[in-house]
């Protein structure tokens, strides 16, 4: 390899590490990143506790539910929260709480006495904490970069740590229930929270020029709301994150039932289903944050919602765990990168000012609806099989990506004012849906 070589090579990992120059956005990314590894170890264990302890396919979409209900209730006003306070102290606040829930279940799940609805109201206190917690480090994610122009790469570089501990934690969790017990993953998951605050106390945030709403809290989830839904981007972005929530999301909940019925294995099985959907992930997430500009964004979408639902369909139909595993990571990528860039777009348009409070409806509509689709899930699984339900929600997210293709051309139009005020160049737009448009200005 020569000198240019060596050069290129350098320049592409500054591109596409650019986020972490700014270092309150590397502390951050370092923390979020030892948690997550933890987090993604308890998610897997507390799955298998829960098939074990009950051998039932509808009591995993109970689990699901009751982990993700209390989300769609309270990130609405998390979110208004998240507009009229420092998010630094929201989110100390909500890291101790769930360190607090991880403690708990390690002890009942060490001493033997976990039962079932211990297991459900403990996801119930997680999925309340979440919901200020999620809205609150979406929005903080701005007062992390110095520079808008970071911003895309850093929400990019969060999906590739959120997906980058579930490559790591997954396979680790499936180990250690074979060998030790679900107890000693929650425990691990209980000490990973002391890295991440650790990293907020160091912190030193420099507050941003814009307006804390200062009114009540009802009045300011009022203005949240007429303003999301009065704009036809946010309001589509929202409603596909829903649809996404509802019957892509849930999919995850079915894995335990492939892993032990239809694949004929055990929990490092799982482990291995897990890890691979994490490496698409990465590798999505990877491709969003090596964009120089935010292009491309409304053929990125449709595409990776296709590439997710073939993946889909074909891993219902494999009974071979290699080619499962390939699959999976084809369902990863095309998730990932479908969730990077309506997160992107959507934090590209909305207003500093009500950040919060959009990403509290980007939390109740991608994450509060997974309750539901985990519950509906379960359910068309214990009664058709797990198979045919996942076929039948790549099916359906097939039709969306059609659907969602037929409103580029308006979303283009409508943001392209936003991008050319923020100083986002025109190809921007020029890849939602204005072309021609942004060819002749440029040329201009």
């Amino acid at each position: 390899m020569n000198v240019t070589d060596n050069n290129q090579n350098s320049s592409g990992l500054r591109l596409l590490l650019r986020a972490l120059r700014n270092r309150n956005y590397s502390l951050f990314f370092t923390g979020q990143g030892l948690s997550l590894i933890g987090t993604w170890m308890q998610s897997v264990a507390m799955s298998w506790l829960a098939y074990r302890l009950t051998s039932s396919i509808f009591f995993l979409g109970v689990v699901s539910f009751s982990s993700g209900i209390p989300v769609l209730f309270v990130a609405p006003f998390g979110g208004v929260i998240a507009d009229k306070f420092d998010r630094k102290k929201i989110l100390i606040v909500t890291q101790f709480l769930s360190m607090l829930q991880a403690v708990i279940v390690t002890v009942l799940a060490i001493t033997g006495v976990i039962q079932p609805w211990h297991i459900i109201v403990l996801s119930l206190l997680l999925g309340t904490i979440n919901g200020f917690d999620m809205p609150t480090r979406q929005a903080f994610v701005r007062e992390l970069v110095d520079t808008p122009e970071d911003l895309p790469n850093a929400i990019a570089l969060n999906s590739l740590v959120f997906n980058g501990a579930r490559l790591i934690g997954p396979p680790i969790a499936g180990l250690l229930i074979a060998f030790a017990s679900e107890g000693v993953c929650f425990l691990i998951n209980a000490v990973s929270f002391i890295p991440v605050l650790l990293a907020f106390a160091v912190m030193k945030i420099k507050p941003l020029n814009i307006p804390r709403h200062d009114g009540s809290i009802l009045t300011g989830l009022k203005d949240g709301i007429g303003y999301a839904f009065g704009f036809v981007p946010i309001k589509v972005v929202l409603i596909l994150l829903s649809f996404i929530g509802l019957v892509a999301m849930p999919y995850s909940v079915l894995m335990p039932v492939f892993a032990r019925d239809i694949l004929a294995g055990d929990s490092k099985t799982l482990g291995f289903l897990m890890a691979a959907s994490g490496v698409g992930a990465i590798t999505g997430a990877l491709f969003l944050a090596s964009q120089k500009n935010i292009t491309r964004l409304g053929g990125i979408i449709v595409s990776s919602m296709c590439i997710f639902a073939v993946g889909a369909i074909i891993f219902s139909m494999s009974r071979t765990l290699w080619f499962s595993m390939i699959m999976m990571a084809l369902v990863g990528f095309g998730l990932m990168s479908l969730i990077v860039s309506l997160n992107t777009l959507l934090q590209s348009i909305v207003d500093d000012s009500k950040r919060g409070r959009i990403m509290s409806l980007y939390t109740m509509s991608f994450i509060g609806m997974a309750p539901f689709g985990g519950l509906l899930v379960g359910t068309a699984a214990h009664s058709t099989g797990a198979p045919m339900t996942v076929q039948l929600c790549g099916a359906l997210c097939l039709l969306a990506a059609v659907l969602f293709s037929r409103k580029l051309p308006e979303i283009g139009k409508l943001i392209k004012p936003i991008y050319v005020r923020k100083g986002i160049i025109p190809a921007v737009a020029d890849a939602i849906g204005t072309v021609s448009t942004l060819s002749t200005e440029t040329k201009d």
